[in-house]
């Protein structure tokens, strides 16, 4: 118990001691622990312990520090005039350099900040930077008798690298760094600066109207040049081009003299071409025209053929299609009366059922009751049902009779002779007439040419109807089979009296041709 108590307190002296000599040193200043150790310790930016009661802690000042050099009174310079020098010395503690304070034969080597240490410990910025001043106002003293006045206007960063340089062997001493050394103005007692000042600047002023005289002048000349030689050469410039305008109006002359001559020969080859094409083109609108009526004909002859096969098809379809079409809807409404009165039957046994169903719970009149229901409902549906029997077997033979109308109209219509079918082409010959002849009435204007054969083209052109005519005649009776050449010929009197021909009717036609009786004979 005893050794734990014994413990703990030499535990709580040691925590004591602890807190007491913690310190901890910022970035800008040491802490310099000594007592104990022949050297101190120094702290910067880091904490530490030192001993209470047999150690201390000092502080050293590490920032940046500004001294104000001047002169105070004037010194002479080498030229031996008097000057006030105004400078300014930016100076810190010499933290990491190794400083030699001995001689060159006996060197002794020392840290910077140890120095210092020993000059300014526990010292503010401002009285290191006032104890400073005394040394480095002497340098500078001693740097301006050495130089000439024109030589510290005019080169001070020469001036300034002096003063460092002869300060930092004092400042070395004391563990100081010397950065930067800027001298900010001076001044002299008689305003000699000023007056050199004057003098350079009349000197540049007489060197600088010298110099602008010498640009005007010579800008002068160039000016004087340039602008002769632009006369020189607008000059040559405006003959050259009255030269060359009067060749291209020369060339111009000649060429247009080509070009017309040219022109009036392309004009009469052109008058000439042109009515050798008009000729040409006179002659193949002519033939173009005729075979166009020609094509126009012929193909009015195919369109009859064309119409005559579909007129045939087109019954033989219709009347397939009718009878078809009819069956299938005899068909569709018998299925759909069996459908419905089937639909109506269930729908109406289920309900009987039903009814059924509940007449079972009930008593034994309610029972009779619902049997005595379910037997009118069966007595009704089979009506209904009977009823559309009846009505399906109607429409079926309703169907069957159109379907047979129209298989005998087809089989009229396949029985049609040469006969029917001369009547129907005779019937439509004025039309198809018109027709031919509809092509020659769009002609606006023909250009009627001889042939050399004696004939004129009007001859040609009138002549040609009778020639389609004549075909359209042939390509009827090759189609229907009967030779309407002769039925045309079969009312005039040569028919009737000499040749006996009869038509006795478009179902029957009869042709008797009986050879002419020789009266001399």
């Amino acid at each position: 118990m005893t050794a734990i108590i014994g413990a703990s307190v030499t535990a709580l002296v040691v925590i004591l001691i602890f807190a007491m000599g913690y310190v901890k040193a910022p970035p800008d200043q040491a802490f310099i622990i000594s007592g104990l150790r022949k050297e101190p310790r120094i702290l910067i930016g880091r904490a530490g312990v030192k001993i209470p009661f047999f150690e201390r802690v000092d502080k050293l000042y590490l920032g940046q520090m500004t001294v104000d050099i001047k002169t105070e009174q004037s010194v002479p310079t080498n030229d031996f005039i008097n000057v006030d020098v105004d400078a300014v010395a930016k100076v810190r503690i010499a933290t990491d350099r190794i400083i030699n304070i001995g001689t060159e034969d006996s060197p002794v080597k020392v840290k910077g900040i140890l120095l210092a240490s020993k000059n300014f410990l526990n010292k503010a910025p401002a009285q290191i930077a006032q104890e400073l001043k005394d040394s480095l106002q002497g340098n500078m003293r001693e740097i301006i008798g050495t130089l000439d006045l024109r030589t510290i206007n005019t080169d001070r960063d020469s001036f300034s690298d002096q003063v460092m340089l002869k300060a930092s062997k004092d400042m070395d001493k004391l563990g100081i760094e010397i950065i930067s050394c800027n001298i900010q103005n001076v001044t002299d007692e008689n305003g000699l600066i000023r007056d050199l000042g004057a003098d350079n600047t009349a000197r540049i002023k007489k060197d600088a109207a010298i110099a602008k005289a010498q640009a005007d002048r010579d800008v002068a000349i160039a000016q004087a040049e340039a602008d002769r030689a632009s006369n020189d050469a607008k000059v040559a410039a405006q003959t050259e081009i009255a030269q060359k305008n009067n060749e291209l109006d020369i060339k111009k002359a000649a060429l247009k003299k080509q070009a017309d001559t040219a022109q009036a020969e392309a004009d009469a080859a052109y008058e000439i071409q042109n009515q050798e094409q008009q000729k040409t083109i006179q002659a193949a609108t002519v033939n173009a025209e005729i075979a166009k009526v020609e094509r126009e004909a012929e193909l009015k002859q195919k369109e009859v053929l064309v119409k005559q096969q579909e007129l045939a098809a087109e019954i033989e379809k219709k009347a397939d299609a009718d009878k078809y079409r009819a069956e299938k809807d005899a068909e569709a409404k018998l299925i759909q009366r069996q459908r419905e009165a089937e639909a109506r039957k269930y729908e109406q046994e289920k309900e009987a059922e039903a009814q059924k169903a509940k007449a079972e719970a009930m008593k034994y009149a309610a029972e009779q009751e619902a049997a005595g229901i379910k037997a009118k409902y069966d007595a009704e549906a089979a009506g209904i049902a009977a009823k559309g029997r009846a009505e399906a077997e109607s429409i079926k033979a309703q169907g069957l009779a159109e379907a047979e109308a129209m298989e005998k109209k087809a089989e009229a219509y396949k029985k049609y002779n040469g006969a029917a079918m001369a009547e129907m082409m005779i019937k439509i010959m004025p039309q198809m007439a018109a027709e031919i002849a509809k092509p020659l009435s769009q002609i606006d204007k023909i250009n009627i040419y001889g042939t050399g054969d004696g004939s004129n083209g009007a001859s040609q052109i009138s002549g040609n109807m009778p020639i389609v005519m004549k075909q359209v005649f042939d390509t009827m009776s090759e189609a229907t089979g009967v030779d309407f050449s002769e039925i045309m010929k079969a009312g005039t009197y040569d028919a009737k009296v000499n040749k006996n021909v009869n038509i006795t009717g478009l179902n029957d036609v009869e042709i008797k041709a009986t050879p002419k009786k020789d009266t001399d004979k």
